[in-house]
């Protein structure tokens, strides 16, 4: 067993190796965040991880496999990031705007997510497609919790769900990526759309 001693699975079991597995995906977030899939290669990606390049295939096969470890490495970031700015006593809108604002700062701080998961549509379909529904799912989740106890309405669901989902990652893109938003203000923003709708108040 070598020093990251590593499962069968490439999964590492000790402390040594999750650092390690740690320190590639990390080094391949920037990488491919920068060149893309196409023109990243797994020596470049070691050397930013100043890990020797034999290293890397303790834990990945192939630069797909690293790149699909890391779409789901960063989906798993991004509903981490989310769950830690929610508490027990907030509303159902005031969840969707906490979990906005925490996104609207995940992404500020790691924009290559944009060109990785974008990337992954074509690389790794199947990563990207799991991306979205599974955050779509969260969301669906939420509505219906925030519907049972009466502070949303009836009937919302994944068509809701997918519309929201849509509005936050453009938002993202435009206050995150493009520029530097201030994610409370916009998400407010956005958490008022959504609690009002676009419709002229009627008289």
């Amino acid at each position: 067993m070598d020093d990251a001693e590593a499962l069968p699975d490439k999964t590492p079991r000790t402390a040594r190796g999750r650092r390690t597995l740690r320190k590639l995906l990390d080094a391949a977030a920037v990488e491919f965040g920068e060149k893309g899939f196409h023109e990243a290669s797994i020596s470049s990606i070691t050397r930013r991880a100043e890990v020797a390049l034999g290293t890397f295939y303790t834990y990945f096969d192939s630069k797909d496999a690293l790149f699909r470890a890391l779409v789901g490495d960063m989906s798993e970031a991004v509903k981490v990031s989310a769950r830690d700015a929610l508490s027990d006593d907030m509303g159902a809108l005031e969840i969707e705007r906490a979990a906005l604002a925490a996104f609207l700062s995940f992404a500020r701080e790691h924009r290559e997510i944009y060109r990785i998961i974008d990337e992954a549509e074509f690389v790794d379909p199947a990563s990207y497609r799991d991306h979205y529904e599974t955050i779509a799912a969260r969301i669906a989740k939420r509505l219906k919790e925030g519907a049972d106890a009466g502070e949303l309405r009836e009937g919302l669901g994944e068509t809701e769900a997918w519309a929201m989902m849509g509005m936050n990652v453009f938002v993202g893109l435009r206050y995150a990526v493009w520029s530097d938003g201030d994610p409370d203000e916009i998400a407010s923003r956005v958490n008022a759309l959504i609690a009002r709708g676009i419709a002229a108040e009627p008289d």
